[in-house]
């Protein structure tokens, strides 16, 4: 069996509204940080890696999380992505963490802000638990 390793960063982390998603999947999991900004879209964030997060070397934190071909189509539908070159909500790219040299693997991102405000401090369960708070 093949594993995949995922970075998830918003409503599929542990305690966080979609994780039943992904839970039966996870084979193993350990935390992470990418470059990249958060946005808030209302019950959930969305990563994105463009220019203005380039320019203020913003990063996001979350988890790597190791799925089997399973997990990453379970997830596939919930962000729906339906392939490379596709119409999707969230493209799948592959990215680097900047902490440990060597570990890479998927993410959900989109490819710009699409007007939506920044979650300033990169990390979606305390910003989610101030919001609602």
């Amino acid at each position: 069996m093949s594993v995949i390793r995922v970075f998830i960063y918003g409503s599929l982390l542990p305690g966080q509204s979609n994780h039943h998603v992904v839970s039966n999947y996870v084979k193993s999991d350990m935390p992470g940080v990418i470059a990249g900004r958060l946005v808030d879209f209302g019950l959930y964030p969305a990563a994105v890696r463009d220019r203005a997060a380039k320019d203020s070397e913003a990063v996001i934190r979350g988890q790597w999380i190791t799925v089997d071909r399973q997990g990453l189509a379970a997830m596939d539908v919930l962000e729906d992505f339906y392939g490379i070159e596709e119409s999707n909500e969230y493209d799948r790219i592959w990215v680097s963490d900047l902490e440990s040299r060597g570990l890479a693997g998927w993410v959900y991102v989109w490819d710009n802000d699409r007007g939506y405000p920044a979650i300033p401090d990169g990390y979606w369960p305390d910003y989610a638990a101030r919001k609602s708070g």
